[in-house]
């Protein structure tokens, strides 16, 4: 039988998985499992920090960090792979970003699913949102109506596992808003996709961050290189 006061949430190490957490407890998630992948990307030992601290600035049940290294041996990703290139942020653009790692989302829910059932967890939580699923397929509706499916059918009876992506149709700004009413510690958080510290300002990670942080008038706690003006 599953518990609706427990829940899996996937931490990356980023603010919005740590927004997830905090927005699974105050839906009545007590009792939170987190679960960091390290897979080899460039910023892993930071993005642990991280993932490490909200799992106690939530009282985390259980923490979780698995290696999952295929995803650096299958490569083609800027990420993960060290003959390509990070790009510069271009936050107009809709193409799908060379940051993109294939299928990983698929790769994490599937472990966050085995978590959830082993420890007879009601819900499992994914920070992704409107601008991840405009660049990376993995992170569209669809694709999370899709999984769904594949856990109602692949887990046992009496499992009743729900995946919720509670800001998909979110923007990174309202995100930023809510986790400042929330009150989740974005110091303790990390989105670059270049450097461990500082923060380099200029890949898309770090633009969508700065800019969300610049609309809703709220100076960016983390250190940058640089800090360029995202927001119109």
């Amino acid at each position: 039988m599953t518990d609706d006061t427990r829940a899996v949430v996937l931490a990356s190490g980023g603010m919005d998985s740590a927004t997830a957490a905090y927005e699974a407890q105050t839906r009545g998630y007590d009792h939170l499992y987190l679960l960091h992948t390290s897979y080899g990307q460039n910023t892993e030992d930071r993005e642990y920090e991280c993932a490490s601290a909200l799992a106690d600035h939530v009282d985390a049940a259980n923490f979780l960090h698995v290696e999952t290294g295929h995803l650096t041996q299958i490569g083609a990703s800027s990420l993960t792979d060290d003959s390509m290139e990070v790009a510069d942020a271009d936050t107009d653009s809709d193409e799908i970003p060379t940051s993109y790692v294939p299928f990983r989302n698929a790769n994490l829910l599937s472990m966050a699913v085995s978590y959830a059932e082993a420890n007879d967890c009601g819900a499992v939580f994914i920070g992704a949102h409107s601008e991840d699923f405009s660049g990376y397929p993995d992170c569209r509706p669809a694709f999370f109506d899709a999984f769904q499916g594949v856990i109602d059918a692949g887990t046992k009876p009496d499992t009743d596992i729900a995946l919720v992506a509670p800001f998909v149709e979110w923007s990174k700004t309202d995100i930023a808003k809510r986790g400042v009413e929330l009150g989740v510690p974005y110091a303790d958080t990390w989105s670059c996709y270049r450097d461990d510290e500082p923060a380099c300002g200029t890949c898309d990670a770090c633009a969508f961050r700065l800019e969300a942080f610049q609309r809703i008038g709220e100076r960016d706690p983390i250190e940058y290189a640089e800090r360029p003006t995202y927001a119109e």
